[in-house]
């Protein structure tokens, strides 16, 4: 952990890597080609500037650009803003949150990053990660130009089952950090039963929240009941630990220029490979999908059964997001369990 947010998101660039940059910058030259006497402080106050503002600052150092042609919105959800810079090494894609510290840039830049080193499924390669000297943080990270449509339904099946085969974890169930789903904090303690780590570190989290958020006894003592008593939904499931996104809906699903899945926004954690579809209710996945998904990651048994459970972890989290107008599913997929399981 601590090498991968050493790489990812150290301290900002140093005055000696500014400096650097800057003396191979031309200086303005007066008519006898004498330098303006000018000269050190003029250097100093672009210094300063740049120190002034650390996404520039990486962009014209770390970055290798040397100009910074224009930046413009492209949005950022209801979370955090997001802005195109374009510079003449290309552009860059930058997220900024003015109330939150780096700590949930980190974690999606490690996600990210071991999202992108599987060679699986194409996500935007994370750069640098830091705090805002006005309070907030930033993460700047690959541009993607996205084509005009989601992409092929298929080959986004076939590309995210590559991932999940791809990367395993040999620690167990968890992530390196503890990170976020939407704004939720997202537990990623280190556990070696998947079981336990969802019943403990997804859905008990998640009703904690609804009983203290919103006073809800009733589906924080159904949802308990649950807890206790989901086991034999596995029965006959092979469970290993894969690389998951964490929260692949449509808004966090798109194509690049050749048509390409792209995926981003994650919330990455190792777990069940079926948890990945905890968010299919709002992401659009079809026959096509699921067909070229099982033909590289085989359907476990039980499969069925279990898509429901997947599903609560997210309604859970709407529900004390958003509020009471997702706490009908949620609860609904409570009864239904409780009533099969006999609980």
């Amino acid at each position: 952990m601590a090498a991968n947010v050493a790489l990812l998101s150290a301290s900002s660039p140093s005055t000696s890597a500014a400096a650097s940059f800057l003396s191979r910058r031309p200086l303005p030259r007066c008519c006898s080609g004498a330098a303006f006497p000018q000269r050190a402080s003029s250097r100093l106050s672009i210094m300063a500037a740049l120190g002034d503002d650390p996404i520039r600052e990486w962009i014209l150092t770390e970055g290798k650009a040397t100009q910074i042609k224009g930046t413009r919105s492209i949005g950022g959800g209801c979370i955090n803003s997001a802005q195109r810079y374009d510079t003449d090494a290309g552009p860059f894609f930058v997220k900024t949150n003015s109330r939150i510290g780096p700590e949930m840039f980190e974690g999606e830049a490690l996600g990210l990053k071991a999202m992108y080193d599987t060679k699986s499924i194409r996500v935007p390669l994370p750069y640098k990660v830091g705090s805002l000297p006005t309070g907030g943080s930033f993460i700047i990270m690959e541009f993607i130009e996205f084509g005009r449509s989601r992409g092929d339904q298929s080959n986004l099946g076939r590309k995210l089952a590559e991932m999940h085969k791809a990367a395993k974890s040999d620690k167990g169930y968890g992530f390196h950090v503890d990170n976020t789903i939407g704004s939720t904090p997202q537990i990623n303690t280190w556990t070696a039963d998947w079981i336990e780590f969802y019943s403990k570190h997804r859905l008990a989290y998640q009703l904690e929240l609804a009983s203290r958020r919103y006073g809800d006894s009733a589906i924080y003592e159904k949802g308990q009941r649950l807890i206790k008593n989901i086991r034999p939904l596995f029965d006959g499931a092979v469970l290993e630990p894969c690389l998951l996104h964490g929260d692949l809906w449509s808004g966090n699903i798109s194509s690049d220029t050749k048509g390409d899945p792209v995926i981003l926004d994650p919330a990455c954690y190792y777990g069940h490979n079926e948890a990945e579809f905890g968010m299919s209710w709002c992401a659009g996945f079809g026959g096509e999908f699921y067909n070229a998904y099982f033909q590289v990651m085989p359907k476990q048994p039980g499969f069925e059964k279990r898509r429901d459970l997947y599903l609560l972890y997210h309604y859970l989290n709407h529900y004390n997001l958003f509020g009471s107008g997702y706490r009908s599913s949620a609860m609904s997929i409570i009864e239904d369990y409780l009533h099969l399981l006999a609980a």
